[in-house]
């Protein structure tokens, strides 16, 4: 079935075409934006807002011409909602880091890297190779068993030889 047939038929089962909807929604875009600018603190942040509102109105397959308007603006102040709870959390995991280091000298600071450097040394020379291999593919960012099919190891040995190593660290640790 060809893009067009596709498009043909989801056309005739919402009774507005695709093309349609987008004349409908976009004549909303400013009214919009006002909306959007009003209750978020940037103003890329309610470009984004509103781009993704009328994407998700415009490919809604049961639209209805009459109520484009009201449908749209829920949807705009709901993702408005959701960007405002997302950046409040993020403010209070901030929050919660910097009064869990409090404010650190540059003399801690540099002391703890100095700390963290001697305990990688020393460290790097305990474990064993797939030890290593596993901690530094989590250490650049990849799952455990992201790091097995890297390394072609099971997901089990990856998850031991990580737990080795952690209790390898901690031990040098303390």
């Amino acid at each position: 079935m060809t893009a067009a047939a596709s498009e043909t038929e989801k056309s005739v089962a919402s009774g507005v075409r695709v093309s349609e909807q987008w004349e409908l929604v976009l004549t909303h875009r400013e009214r919009l934006l006002r909306i959007a600018r009003r209750r978020l603190p940037t103003m890329e942040d309610a470009e984004d807002c509103v781009h993704e509102a009328l994407i998700r109105a415009a490919s809604a397959a049961d639209l209805d011409p009459a109520r484009v308007g009201q449908f749209v603006t829920s949807i705009l102040v709901r993702l408005c909602v959701d960007h405002a709870r997302a950046a409040s959390t993020a403010q209070r995991a901030l929050g919660r880091l910097l009064e869990a280091h409090g404010d650190v000298s540059p003399e801690e600071a540099i002391c703890d890297h100095a700390q963290a450097s001697w305990i990688m040394e020393n460290l790097m020379e305990r474990l064993s190779t797939r030890e290593r291999d596993v901690l530094r593919a989590r250490a650049d960012g990849l799952s455990t068993r992201e790091a097995a099919r890297q390394l072609n190891i099971t997901g089990k040995s990856a998850e031991a030889a990580l737990t080795r190593a952690r209790g390898r660290i901690r031990a040098l640790a303390a």
